[in-house]
């Protein structure tokens, strides 16, 4: 079996565990082990083998990395974040640090504040932890 292979295999377990964890981290090594399976095409010393996967890994855990998280993290903000969160919601129970409760869309949340709020104001959602949304008073 040739070291462009055995590369190339390492590079597809990479992209397994990548898919398995899913944290942008094990990609990284996939690309060092493919790029590195290109390069022992024509390379046949294991050391500078081992020294271009070493330096394709460190340098995609440096700059593809980075890029990557950034995309992710815009991507995940279509869920709740884009529904709710800014947004204006009124409040049907009292609303204090350890209870209360807000309406919005017709559909009633649990809702926290630093302070108490009282029924029939108006709030703006700031942010939720859960089925939890953190608002402050309108205005």
């Amino acid at each position: 079996m040739g070291a462009w292979q055995i590369l190339a295999g390492l590079g597809f377990i990479f992209l397994i565990l990548e898919m398995c964890v899913s944290s942008m981290f094990f990609l990284n090594f996939a690309v060092g082990a493919f790029v590195t399976a290109i390069c022992a095409i024509y390379i046949v010393n294991w050391y500078a083998l081992i020294l271009i996967f070493v330096a394709i890994s460190m340098l995609s855990l440096t700059f593809l990395r980075p890029m990557l998280m950034k995309q992710t993290h815009k991507s995940q903000e279509t869920g709740l974040a884009s529904k709710y969160i800014g947004k204006t919601a009124k409040v049907i129970e009292t609303i204090t640090p350890n209870s209360g409760a807000i309406s919005i869309y017709d559909e009633r949340w649990d809702a926290r504040s630093d302070h108490e709020i009282p029924q029939g104001a108006e709030v703006i959602i700031e942010r939720n932890e859960s089925l939890v949304m953190y608002v402050k008073e309108r205005g």
